[in-house]
């Protein structure tokens, strides 16, 4: 198969690149559906347009408008494409869809409609006409070999685009998710070398690679000390474009309604209170009034569910956005004060206050979920104790004697070549942000693995205890790792090589 050269200036993406290119160059006969979904500024519009120009193919950029406007629109898109001398007068999608699977009768053409939802809103039919467009032996589909490509940003809308009763199940052959990029990604884009510093900085943009770039124009830490003085010039002044970013993604999804409920919940869960229970109690509602609005923050990808490693019926809820932990937890109990703030000696006052709250709330969180991360997709193997790791979660283990609860911010499961599908504990782990670990924590590790191995849990004796710490570690740990194999220490600058 053919392959495209991947666009000058495009960082990464080679994976989502060439799966775009896969589809958008397939020879085979036929017109063919694919979907592209991702939050707001991960470059998906960039990575179409790309495409696009790479292979002639063609780009409409949907906008909020009536149908008849978007019908116009289109009319005009396709008639410069065609060379006709005026717009193609058009008043139903059925014919635009013909005229743009006509687009590939001659040769596989990627077809890309963006911000599909939007003609959505406006009419509620167009999935089942694309559906109709695309029907098995259909004459226009089967003698074109247009690629159409369908793109969207309203997460739980192109969630259910592919899912369940929708139309269009069953009929796509490509469904790629663009992601945020990870911590060590991110660092890359952002430049920054210092990893306690990268950590920082994701802890508050996370891997959105627009907020560099469009956002902060390219305002980056000069270095550690420089830490300081760019959030209170590029996240907290009023002049900012991330300021009310945070705010603004809600908005983003148009299944959410009462954004009062959604902020609420997002502020509890940035509060602490990860389980449903600790987040009604924050809110002063029941448990079971929650099902909804955590099911809809989950379907727009705002927080992901988090199932305990040992408790079946236990589940946390995390911020899947920095921007909005750091929104909630740092920026909205002083917003007012923010949005006054004329002078970077005022917003450097308020930063002091917030940064009590942005350690505790916003930094220990987010280095818990990078070492989880990284436990799960960054570690070399043989740190971890196996070829493959399953999954890699938190938990709470039951002290019964003590009569106590033990947290662990990381436990990795995992697999061995040899053993046959059965899944076993490979690690558990402690992550502290601003902490220097000593023995006591190896100790406390080595408790709860004792607490496990009673339990019967595979692979509890052997499983090796994972120190995490950005502050470092005492001399008495460092010495005592160094000669117990079971023990592993991991700093910042490991967090970002994988080793």
């Amino acid at each position: 198969m053919a392959t495209l050269a991947r666009p000058v200036g495009m960082f990464d993406r080679e994976f989502e690149w060439e799966a775009l290119a896969r589809f958008a160059l397939d020879a085979g006969t036929g017109a063919a559906l694919g979907v592209v979904s991702g939050r707001r500024r991960q470059g998906k519009t960039f990575l179409l347009r790309a495409l696009c120009e790479a292979t002639g193919g063609f780009y409409f950029g949907s906008d909020e408008a009536t149908d008849g406007e978007s019908l116009r629109r289109v009319g005009a898109a396709l008639a410069e494409r065609l060379g006709a001398p005026a717009p193609l007068a058009v008043d139903d999608w059925y014919p635009v869809f013909d005229a743009l699977l006509d687009l590939g009768r001659d040769r596989p053409v990627p077809v890309v409609i963006d911000e599909f939802p939007y003609l959505v809103r406006a009419n509620p039919r167009l999935p089942s006409i694309v559906q109709n467009v695309l029907a098995p032996r259909r004459a226009q589909r089967d003698a074109s070999r247009a690629r159409l490509l369908l793109c969207g940003s309203a997460m739980s809308f192109m969630g259910g685009l592919l899912a369940g009763s929708a139309p269009l199940r069953g009929r796509a052959g490509l469904e790629l998710v663009v992601p945020t990029l990870d911590h060590q990604l991110a660092a890359r884009f952002w430049g920054i070398d210092d990893p306690v510093t990268a950590l920082k900085v994701n802890a508050i943009v996370g891997g959105t690679p627009a907020y560099r770039r469009e956002f902060a124009r390219d305002d980056v830490p000069a270095g550690p000390g420089d830490f300081d003085a760019w959030v209170t010039r590029t996240v907290l002044s009023p002049t900012s474009a991330l300021f009310r970013e945070g705010r603004y993604l809600l908005s983003d999804e148009p299944d959410l309604r009462d954004t009062a409920l959604y902020h609420s919940v997002l502020a509890a869960i940035a509060e602490g209170n990860a389980t449903r229970g600790g987040i009604a109690s924050y809110l002063g509602r029941k448990s079971g009034d929650l099902a909804h609005p955590l099911t809809v923050l989950a379907d727009c990808g705002l927080i992901t569910r988090e199932p305990d490693a040992f408790r079946d019926n236990r589940t946390q809820f995390r911020i899947a956005e920095p921007l909005v932990t750091f929104y909630h937890a740092v920026m909205r109990p002083m917003w007012a004060d923010l949005e006054h703030a004329r002078d970077s000696r005022r917003l450097a006052q308020l930063w002091r206050i917030g940064q009590r709250r942005f350690v505790g709330n916003v930094l220990g969180p987010h280095f818990e979920q990078v070492c989880r991360y990284w436990t799960a997709h960054l570690a070399a193997p043989e740190r971890i104790g196996a070829a493959l790791v399953s999954r890699v979660t938190s938990g709470v283990v039951s002290d019964p004697s003590a009569r106590a609860s033990h947290q662990l911010d990381v436990v990795a499961f995992g697999f061995d070549e040899d053993d046959q599908g059965h899944e076993r504990l490979l690690a558990i782990g402690e992550a502290k942000w601003g902490e220097t670990m000593g023995l006591a924590h190896v100790d406390r590790l080595r408790r709860i693995r004792e607490l496990l191995s009673a339990q019967g849990r595979p692979g509890a004796d052997t499983a090796r205890l994972v120190c995490f710490s950005a502050a470092g570690f005492g001399e008495s740990l460092v010495t005592a790792a160094a000669q117990s194999p079971d023990v592993l220490l991991v700093g910042p600058s490991d967090l970002y090589t994988g080793n």
